[in-house]
């Protein structure tokens, strides 16, 4: 079972961080991110509590998130089947698009 995820993980790092044909595309990111509003919103802060912040994420860690989700490595019944639909070229468009949102931390608790 370790064997199999390990392979898993390893497809999925050789699928996120190889090379591709294509650039991602932050514009296209966010015609794509359309369909994740309800859930993470636009602006990629969670509209719903069983829904995680998103944005400004680091690009390789959404894109890998979801590469997992898409092959079924990671489990959540939402996600598991919106990124069944997307392609690798949707895959890194979504990562450039909510890892290109700036967070700005205006209040520190205690501070």
């Amino acid at each position: 079972m370790a064997r199999a995820t390990g392979r898993a993980i390893a497809a999925l790092v050789l699928l996120v961080g190889g090379s591709s044909a294509f650039a991602a595309d932050v514009a296209a990111g966010r015609a794509k991110a359309l369909m994740c509003q309800a859930c993470h919103g636009l602006d990629g802060l969670s509209k719903v509590p069983d829904a995680p912040n998103i944005a400004g994420q680091t690009e390789s860690y959404l894109a890998l998130q979801l590469a997992a989700f898409k092959a079924g490595t990671r489990k959540s019944e939402t996600m598991n089947v919106v990124s069944s639909t997307l392609s690798e070229a949707d895959v890194a468009n979504l990562a450039a698009y909510f890892s290109a949102i700036e967070i700005k931390v205006v209040k520190i608790p205690g501070e």
